[in-house]
C-alpha cells in the first residue's frame, strides 16, 4: 500500500486514476475546490480537502500526482480566460510546492501534467521530447507549468512531466464534445482535415503514470500519446466507422475561427504529430496503440 496526494483528482483523468488507485488498495488525499461534493463517493481510503493548508506537515506521501487545471478547450480564450488557465495550473503547482517544502517527510516522486501544446503548431513531421517548439499561448502556458513543477527537484523529489495528447475515454474529455454531431450523421473533418491529432486512451494514461511512479530510474519529460497519431480527417472517419455513421459534413475553418477564436485555431485547426519516444525507449507497452481499437473499446464495448 502507498499513500498518494492527487490534484485534479475529480477531473476526467483524475476520477479514473483515483478509482484505480483505490481498487489497488492505496490511500489518497485529493485536493478539490469542492471537497464536500465528493466526500463519501468512494471509501474511507480517499480524503478530499479544499486547501493545502488542511494537510498537516507530518503527513507522509509516497507519491504526488499533479493533474489540476481548468479545461483549456472549455471556453473561448480572452485575457481573463488565459489568466484563469494559468492560475489553475501554475498557481496550483506553486501552492503544491509550498506544501511539499514544509512536509517533514517528502515524497519520493511527483508526476506533473503538461500537454503537447508545448510544441505549438506543427506540420506532420514527428515530434519527440527533444524537438523544438513554436512560440504561442499553448506553448507558453505549458512551459510555465513545467517550470513551476521543476522546482521539486530542488527538494530532492524525482520529477516526471507528462505531455498529454488528446485523452480519449468514456463519459468525458474531448471525445464527449466531439461525438454529438456524429451520432446525428453530421460529423466530418474540421478545416482541411490535415492537422495531426495525437491522442491517447485514458487506460494508457493511467498505466503510464503507474509505470513512471514505480520505477525510480524514470525522470524528466515524457510525451504521453499513442504511437498511432492520425490526421483529423482520418480521426473523423474512424469515429464514423465505429458508430456506423457517415462523415460527410466538414466544419469549415472560417466557422471554427468565428465561433472559437484563437482557441479554435490553436486546438482544432492546428496539430502536432507527437511521438512517445522516451516511453517506448524505456519499454512501455501501450494497450491501445491504434485508434480503431481504442474507439471500439470506448464506444462499443
Amino acid at each position: 500500500m502507498a499513500r498518494y496526494l492527487v490534484t485534479g483528482g475529480t477531473g476526467f483523468i483524475g476520477k479514473v486514476l483515483v478509482g484505480q488507485l483505490v481498487e489497488a488498495g492505496h490511500e489518497l488525499v485529493v485536493i478539490s475546490r469542492h471537497p464536500e461534493k465528493h466526500s463519501g463517493t468512494l471509501n474511507d481510503s480517499v480524503r478530499y480537502v479544499g486547501k493545502f493548508s488542511d494537510i498537516d506537515s507530518s503527513t507522509i506521501f509516497d507519491a504526488v500526482i499533479n493533474l489540476g487545471g481548468e479545461g483549456i478547450g472549455d471556453k473561448r480564450w480572452n485575457d481573463k480566460r488565459k489568466q484563469v488557465l494559468r492560475h489553475s495550473r501554475i498557481g496550483l503547482t506553486e501552492h503544491l510546492l509550498a506544501l511539499l517544502e514544509r512536509l517533514e517527510t517528502r515524497p519520493e516522486v511527483m508526476i506533473s501534467g503538461s500537454a503537447i501544446g508545448w510544441y505549438g503548431a506543427h506540420d506532420a513531421s514527428p515530434l519527440t521530447e527533444d524537438s523544438p517548439y513554436k512560440p504561442e499561448f499553448s506553448h507558453d502556458i505549458c512551459e510555465e507549468w513545467e517550470q513551476a513543477a521543476r522546482a521539486v527537484t530542488n527538494l530532492g523529489i524525482r520529477l516526471c512531466v507528462i505531455r498529454l495528447g488528446i485523452v480519449l475515454g468514456k463519459n468525458g474529455g474531448a471525445l464527449k464534445k466531439m461525438l454529438p454531431p456524429f451520432y446525428f450523421g453530421l460529423g466530418g473533418r474540421i478545416g482541411s482535415g490535415k492537422q495531426i491529432m495525437s491522442w491517447v486512451h485514458i487506460n494508457d494514461v493511467i498505466k503510464a503514470i503507474n509505470f513512471l511512479v514505480n520505477d525510480g530510474s524514470h525522470e524528466g519529460v515524457f510525451n504521453l500519446t499513442a504511437p498511432g497519431a492520425v490526421n483529423n480527417a482520418q480521426f473523423a472517419q474512424a469515429i464514423g466507422k465505429t458508430i456506423s455513421r457517415p462523415t460527410i459534413f466538414p466544419l469549415p475553418g472560417f466557422v471554427v475561427k468565428a465561433i472559437f477564436g484563437e482557441m479554435g485555431e490553436s486546438l482544432l485547426l492546428n496539430g502536432q504529430n507527437v511521438v512517445p519516444q522516451r516511453l517506448l525507449n524505456k519499454g512501455f507497452s501501450f494497450d491501445f496503440p491504434g485508434l480503431d481499437a481504442a474507439l471500439q473499446e470506448i464506444l462499443i464495448r
